[in-house]
């Protein structure tokens, strides 16, 4: 467990800890982090995205485990939404993304190379297909629901709203993506050279970001934030364990799954709260948190 831990894990955990303390000692301001943050969503992120996509193997993927681990994603936020609604009494935006650090797992930008490094290319197959759930489907319902709640509170505009969302690269990349796959359109070596270029910069420029971001913010717990970690760190991986002892699938895929539900909240929740002007008194705590406290339960699951 302590090689996993020293071999694999650190390295990646090492990023967001080097970013939060150069926020610390301010050789990078937060302004200056946010902006490599859009540029890693806007520019790096997408073309990551497009290529897992393309080289993920549609035929080899278990439907039966993802979708269990679907169904743990769909329960335990809306229990989650519940909560903030009722008894933390969040206004919707907030509470919409809180519930999403439950069950948006920081799988692209932390799990994925750890699951590399572990597992390497062809038995990662199970946390590719997580990624590609994410992605095309997870990641875009949030990008789109969360614009609409947002835009609700002040004049909103569908033609406005279309617009907008055509115009967001990480829409674009995963619409294009699926579509060229579907059709099984032969892309040019170059152009896919090139995204697999820039595309791992993603991860590691995007900790970094966070780091310097989330090194702002305070991290002292409360019941909110104590509660909502618990739930991502515990929660979901019950839940999911739940699932598979009822519906028993493939042993391999099982416990990759099981890896993922384990893994800290995902930033895209704290890039989707910026963005809009939501409050991340608990987003940001929870990610640290969820970050820190995962490392030996990842350990113990890898």
């Amino acid at each position: 467990m302590l090689e996993i831990i020293k071999n694999d894990i650190l390295p990646i955990f090492s990023v967001l800890v080097l970013g939060f303390f150069i926020g610390k000692f301010k050789i990078i301001s937060t302004e200056e982090a946010s902006t490599l943050n859009k540029i890693g969503f806007l520019v790096f992120q997408p073309a990551l995205i497009f290529t897992l996509i393309l080289n993920t193997s549609i035929t080899g993927i278990l439907f039966q485990a993802l979708g269990l681990y679907a169904l743990a994603q769909i329960v335990l936020f809306l229990l989650t939404l519940m909560i903030c609604l009722k008894f933390f009494k969040l206004q919707l935006l907030e509470a919409w993304l809180v519930s999403m650090c439950v069950v948006f797992v920081n799988t692209l930008m932390y799990i994925w190379p750890i699951s590399q490094l572990v597992y390497g290319n062809v038995a990662n197959l199970p946390i590719n297909a997580v990624v590609l759930w994410d992605a095309t489907v997870v990641f875009a319902f949030f990008i789109i629901s969360t614009d609409l709640i947002a835009k609700s509170r002040a004049s909103f505009s569908i033609k406005t709203t279309a617009k907008r969302l055509v115009q967001n690269p990480v829409l674009l990349s995963i619409l294009l993506a699926c579509c060229l796959k579907l059709m099984n359109v032969e892309i040019d070596m170059s152009f896919i050279t090139a995204l697999e270029f820039i595309g791992p910069a993603a991860p590691p420029m995007m900790l970094l970001a966070l780091g310097i971001i989330l090194s702002q913010s305070r991290l002292v717990p409360n019941i909110p934030i104590a509660l909502i970690s618990g739930i991502k760190l515990i929660g979901l991986p019950f839940l999911l364990l739940l699932l598979i002892a009822v519906f028993r699938t493939d042993a391999h895929w099982e416990k990759l799954l099981l890896f993922n539900s384990a893994g800290p909240s995902g930033a895209m929740a704290f890039a989707l709260a910026m963005l809009h002007g939501a409050n991340t008194k608990i987003i940001a705590p929870v990610i640290v948190w969820t970050s820190i406290l995962s490392l030996p339960l990842l350990a113990v699951l890898s």
